[in-house]
Formats: structure tokens, C-alpha cells, sequence
């Protein structure tokens, strides 16, 4: 069996071993009303992996990569692989000023007491604000370089393309400059002048999207899938367009795993509360916690509640109707094999053009929506939706309990964490992990990629 594989969550299509993976499942743009997307598997039964002390996660965790097991099968040395993982972070760091490190993850002493939480239980804010272009969103990306680099699926002339209006397409562009590749960005016409300025210096090609009237979904992702119609390889943080985004954003799951148990970090982490907006952060995170036995980590696995705004709240949604299948009897596996096969009737695009201060967020669709219902529901956790008088709150909080300049945006997770504090759903003792991801970026800062 190989080491890593490869399976549709849909159709089941797997490719066959030693082939280069497609970015998208090839039945994708099929009309057959399922929802398609290929998910990294591991063969476990050799035991766990050796995990490296190195700062840098993608060389620390390079054992887990699809990536490093296709450079040894193809007679790199381990050695090697490194090489290349420093010498394209070394190209990052030329660009944006440093490269991938183990990121912040401590208790939060001011949030714990506003919150009402007790010494034996407390806030965990993992800091991912000053990562590689502002955001975890470079974690997604820079995983999809190094399968690139090592010997994917795509032509190396082909141009690389992403829908975004900040983080991500910030991410992707420093990523791309980094690899020097060619990136296509289709952002909104209501796009932040500070983030576009920044995505022009890095030599982005930008395409201003408008709605059409009648047209149903983010008029930019539509734009995306005419772009990899045409050509363009899919260099997104959406599992359902590139199946190596989760696999590069596990890293930050398992970082925050890792220092369960230490002097240093939590005694153990009973609840995971985070923000969706196309999902890739929540399956990433759920998926290095499930994964955490592979890399030698035996951790209980904690309660996921994810956090949408009143905006727009599309997983909530898919999520009620999977629930409903459970109630009814069927099991979670059954229920979710039935969403599957029946996308339109759990997961479509927002009826209405979403609003709200937590812009990066409001996705009209989540696009990693089957990983994510899985790991809220199996573990008994929610998905909340918060209005935007908590999202204020919360980044105020944020901001003055912490010191840490998050958007509000990236501080949306305590804003579901703060619902569940007034509604009298938090214990006082819980230990409770929330991610800090997206930099403010305030207009009369010059550099907006740091």
C-alpha cells in the first residue's frame, strides 16, 4: 500500500499509484450532483512518523507530505527534500520578509478572566497574524508549491490563478513570486486599495469581478472556474479546487497539537471554536488533530464549533440538514454519504450578496463543507451564527485583552466563543482554542504584507 493516497470523497475515483495527483477530482465538472473532492489519506500501519525540532513546520512535519514521499520514491534523499523546502522558504522570507516558523499558541489570562474562565481551564490563542503574509493562508499554498516543485500535475508554464479579496490572495501572490510562477487574481470590485497595491507589487495580474444580476455565487470563483477551464491551475485554499490545500494547512493543527501536555501549553484542549468562511481553515485544523497519531501525538480529540456570520452562513445550513438525516435515525456516515451524492440540496450559493465587518468570512458557499460537518458533529460541537454587534465585541476584545492586531476577520472565532459565553454554554474549567488569523491592515501602513 502506498504511504499517502488519494480518494474522491464523492465518486470514489482514486488515482492510480505513482501517477501525479490532479489539483480536482477529473469528475468534478461532471453533472452528477455530487460533491467532489480528493482527500490525502495514511497508511498508518507502519506506526507513527519521525517529526523533526525545527522551527520550520514544513520541514518538522515533512513525513506527513505527499510531496516528500513522492521526491523518496523518486530517488531523492531525505536530504534533498529538505533542501528544497529551505531554498523555496528562503525565496518566501526575500519576499515578504521571513519564511514559515512555529507560530504563538498561549493562554490568554485576560481573555480567560473576561470570559469567565478558571485557572484550570483558559483561553488558547494560537497567533497565526504574523505568519507569512498576514494569515494561516500561506500554510495552504506553500504545501501546494512544494507538490508542484517535486512533480505534480501541472505544466510549468501553466499560469496559477485564485478568487480572493485579502488574505488568500495575498498568500497566493507572495507564494508565487516566491516559486516564480505566474498568478492570475480575480478579487471584488469593493477589494481593500491597500491589499490590491500589495498584490500589484508582487506581480499579480488582477481581474476586477462584478455580479450579474441572476447569476447565483461569488461572481470571482466563477471567474476562477472559467480561468482553469481555460488553462490556469487552481492555487487556492478550497479543498475542492486543490487537493493539496488541506494538506499544507494541517501544519498549523498539528502545532497546536503538539504542545498539549508541555509546561509550556494546555493540559488538554476540550474545545476548538473557529471561523468558516470556504473551510479549508477548519478541515486543516480538524484534520492535523485526527492526523495527530501519525506523527507520534496521542491527544483526545475536542469538540469543533465553527463560527459564520449572520451575513451569510451557508455551512450552518448544509449542516442542519445533515443533523436532521442523524436525528431521523440514520448514522453520520449515512447521512453524509447522502449529501454527497445530493450537493444542491445541502450546500448553494447565498441567496443574497453577503455583508458583514468579517468580510473574509462571507463566502457564498463553504467549499470544504463534508470535513467540516463531520468533525463538528462527531464530536458534539455547533455552528454557530454570530451578528455583528458580538463580531465588534469580540475584535475589540481581541485587541485590548491581547495586544495581538487581528482584522475582524481573524478574530471572528472568539466572536462564536463569546456567544457561547453569554448563552451559558462555556465551563469554567474548559481549555479552549481559538486562531487569530488576518493581520489588520490598517491604510496608512505602507507594507500591508507583514
Amino acid at each position: 500500500m502506498d504511504p499517502t493516497w488519494f480518494a474522491c470523497a464523492g465518486c470514489g475515483f482514486r488515482p492510480p499509484a505513482g501517477a501525479p495527483i490532479p489539483l480536482v477530482c477529473p469528475a468534478a465538472r461532471r453533472d452528477d450532483g455530487f460533491d467532489h473532492i480528493l482527500v490525502r489519506h495514511l497508511d498508518l500501519t507502519a506506526g507513527p512518523v519521525a517529526v523533526d525540532a525545527d522551527p520550520n513546520p514544513f520541514v518538522a512535519y515533512r513525513r506527513l507530505f505527499h510531496a516528500w514521499h513522492v521526491a523518496r520514491a523518486g530517488g531523492w534523499s531525505d536530504a534533498d527534500y529538505v533542501t528544497l523546502v529551505e531554498r523555496l522558504d528562503a525565496a518566501v522570507a526575500a519576499v515578504d520578509g521571513h519564511g514559515f516558523r512555529v507560530t504563538p499558541f498561549a493562554r490568554s489570562a485576560a481573555l480567560s478572566e473576561a470570559l469567565g474562565l478558571s485557572a484550570a481551564g483558559g483561553i488558547w490563542v494560537k497567533d497565526e497574524t504574523g505568519n507569512v503574509s498576514g494569515s494561516h493562508k500561506a500554510r495552504h499554498l506553500f504545501g501546494t508549491a512544494l507538490e508542484l516543485a517535486v512533480g505534480g500535475s501541472i505544466p510549468a508554464d501553466a499560469p496559477l490563478a485564485i478568487a480572493s479579496c485579502g488574505n488568500a490572495a495575498l498568500a497566493a501572490a507572495v507564494v508565487a513570486r516566491a516559486a516564480q510562477r505566474r498568478l492570475l487574481v480575480f478579487i471584488p470590485l469593493d477589494a481593500d486599495p491597500a491589499v490590491v497595491d500589495r498584490l500589484r507589487s508582487l506581480g499579480a495580474e488582477l481581474t476586477e469581478c462584478d455580479r450579474e444580476s441572476g447569476v447565483p455565487g461569488d461572481p470571482t470563483y466563477l471567474r476562477l472556474l472559467d480561468a482553469i477551464a481555460a488553462g490556469a491551475a487552481p492555487f487556492t485554499c478550497q479543498g475542492n479546487l486543490n487537493a493539496f490545500a488541506v494538506e499544507g494547512g494541517e501544519t498549523l493543527g498539528l502545532e497546536m497539537v503538539a504542545r498539549v501536555g508541555r509546561p509550556d501549553g494546555p493540559p488538554r484542549i476540550d474545545r476548538v471554536v473557529i471561523q468558516v468562511g470556504g473551510g479549508a481553515l477548519a478541515s486543516s485544523v480538524m484534520a492535523g488533530f485526527a492526523n495527530a497519531g501519525a506523527a507520534g501525538i496521542t491527544v483526545a480529540q475536542p469538540r469543533f464549533d465553527t463560527v459564520q456570520t449572520r451575513g451569510a452562513y451557508p455551512l450552518a445550513r448544509a449542516q442542519a440538514g445533515v443533523a436532521a438525516r442523524v436525528a431521523a435515525g440514520e448514522s453520520l456516515d449515512a447521512a453524509l454519504a447522502f449529501a454527497t451524492r445530493h450537493r444542491a440540496d445541502f450546500m448553494w450559493p447565498w441567496e443574497e450578496a453577503p455583508h458583514s465587518v468579517a468580510h473574509g468570512i462571507l463566502d457564498d458557499e463553504t467549499y470544504d463543507w463534508q470535513a467540516v460537518v463531520r468533525g463538528t458533529l462527531a464530536g458534539g460541537g455547533s455552528a454557530l451564527v454570530v451578528d455583528e454587534a458580538t463580531l465588534e465585541d469580540a475584535h475589540a476584545l481581541a485587541q485590548s485583552a491581547t495586544g495581538i492586531d487581528v482584522d475582524h476577520t481573524g478574530s471572528s472565532g472568539l466572536a462564536g466563543l463569546l456567544h457561547l459565553a453569554r448563552t451559558g454554554a462555556l465551563h469554567a474549567d474548559e481549555n479552549v482554542a481559538v486562531c487569530f488569523s488576518g493581520i489588520s491592515r490598517h491604510p496608512e501602513k505602507e507594507d500591508t504584507g507583514s
